[in-house]
């Protein structure tokens, strides 16, 4: 039986269409798990560990807030959908928390920590409304596995070009600036950028919302948390596999996404932080239609390992560097780089088949459910390395602005580059369990159509 039927075929207008919001999303990503901490560490005069426990402590409360959102989402029911409302009215609410993040009032002490947790509660709430809907629009649109893997790389292929974007604006807005080391400098770059970025977050979700039109595909199920889901759930051994080794990679990758422009600046003793990051996000973009090509000869699974592989064994070089080694950085930064892109894309078009799975497994198709789950945990990987990774710099005696002393510097080394090569090194031993492959994801859909008919088919993953 074929896969690819003519309604699993997507146009390339409906994946780009589909794939704006994350170009818009990566927009505002950047600078928030980026360029944030030290705005409001370094500029407004928040502590590092204040900043820190307030970041751990949103991201563990947001986390846990998208299973609910991926609930209320799967029981909607509305002219435009359950998903695409959300998108609509929630990118507003996340426009305004992000102008309100990027342009605080000039106040100290409390005031400024009190401002800086309230606009990142409102920011991540709003980003919860928006994203885990989005999220599980996707594997709605097509059940085809080339498909599948096409449509989630543009949409990954639009959020690293927003993320490359994000990374190379702050150096356009300094270069018009001049004097962009001053306070009131910082300021004015943040400005611009929520001027920026908060109406296209609007304008791509509008896009997508007019553009996608929702299949309501299988049978819905009720998506609050009982015994019968935690035992399907429970039962879906390859989204478990699949899960724990996306948490450990993602726990390391967060901590070099937060430690950048204190590693730059204070272990290399450059100031060339946003370049090295467009360097990196750049190498991502122009390997992931390789990375695709791959995938399709060898599976997504092997070509997320080989990503995997060729991100760590480059990064963790990193350690060793020190003051003055820019051009090392440079090389190291874009071979590890050629990986980033896979690594994002591959496993969201594999959890898109576990899915698929699941619907074997109860009947139901329970996008909503999936994606929260997929959500608490890469939140709370989020949370443990934002978190973790300011409030240790903080212990080891960080101070804004000053030459940092041997302890600072060695556990910047250690958060920065050792740790997330631990724990991608770890992510790709458990990843290597990972059991479906393109044939018996295609025994998974043949054997979903047959149950529809009322046969009794045989576990595709046991046959």
């Amino acid at each position: 039986m074929k896969t690819n039927r003519p309604q699993d075929r997507l146009h390339l207008g409906r994946k780009i269409s589909y794939g704006l919001p994350a170009f818009a999303l990566a927009m505002v990503g950047i600078p928030v798990y980026v360029h944030i901490p030290k705005f409001y560490t370094d500029v407004i005069g928040v502590n590092i560990a204040w900043v820190g426990a307030i970041l751990m402590g949103v991201r563990l409360f947001d986390a846990f807030s998208d299973p609910l959102m991926g609930v209320v989402s799967d029981r909607t029911h509305t002219r435009m959908g359950r998903r695409r409302p959300f998108m609509l009215w929630g990118s507003v609410g996340l426009a305004a928390a992000t102008f309100l993040l990027f342009v605080p009032p000039h106040v100290t002490g409390f005031a400024a920590i009190a401002w800086f947790a309230m606009t990142i509660v409102a920011l991540f709430a709003f980003w919860t409304v928006v994203t885990v809907p989005y999220e599980a629009l996707g594997p709605a649109l097509t059940r085809d596995y080339t498909e599948r893997t096409s449509l989630f790389a543009w949409r990954d292929g639009l959020l690293i070009a927003g993320t490359l974007l994000a990374a190379a604006s702050p150096v356009l807005i300094e270069g018009l600036q001049g004097n962009a080391a001053t306070a009131a400098a910082q300021r004015q770059k943040f400005l611009w950028i929520a001027l920026l970025y908060a109406p296209l977050l609007i304008g791509t979700c509008l896009w997508c919302v007019l553009r996608i039109r929702e299949k309501e595909d299988g049978k819905e199920s009720s998506t609050t948390l009982t015994i019968s889901n935690l035992r399907s759930v429970g039962r879906n051994r390859p989204f478990w596999i699949l899960l724990t080794a996306y948490m450990i990679g993602a726990l390391g990758s967060n901590l070099p996404a937060t430690l950048i422009l204190y590693y730059v600046q204070y272990v290399l003793e450059s100031s060339r932080a946003d370049l090295f990051l467009f360097l990196y996000f750049a190498s991502g973009i122009l390997m992931l239609p390789a990375w695709i090509g791959v995938s399709r000869r060898i599976g997504k699974k092997n070509a997320w390992l080989a990503s995997m592989a060729i991100n760590t064994l480059a990064f963790s070089g990193v350690y060793f560097l020190g003051a003055g080694d820019e051009w090392a950085y440079a090389v190291l930064v874009v071979i590890s780089g050629m990986g980033f892109g896979a690594t994002l894309a591959l496993p969201s078009a594999i959890q898109a088949d576990v899915i698929d799975y699941d619907e074997f497994l109860t009947g139901r198709r329970q996008e909503g459910w999936y994606i929260g789950i997929w959500s608490v945990v890469k939140k709370l990987a989020a949370a443990l390395g934002v978190g973790t990774g300011l409030t240790l710099l903080g212990m080891a005696g960080y101070t804004p602005g000053q030459v940092q002393p041997p302890e600072v510097i060695q556990t910047l080394k250690v958060l920065y580059a050792l740790v997330p090569s631990v724990c991608n090194a770890a992510a790709f031993a458990i990843a290597l369990a990972f059991p479906i492959s393109p044939a018996i994801h295609r025994r998974i859909v043949e054997s979903i159509a047959l149950m529809k008919q009322g046969r009794e088919v045989a576990d595709p993953l046991k046959t």
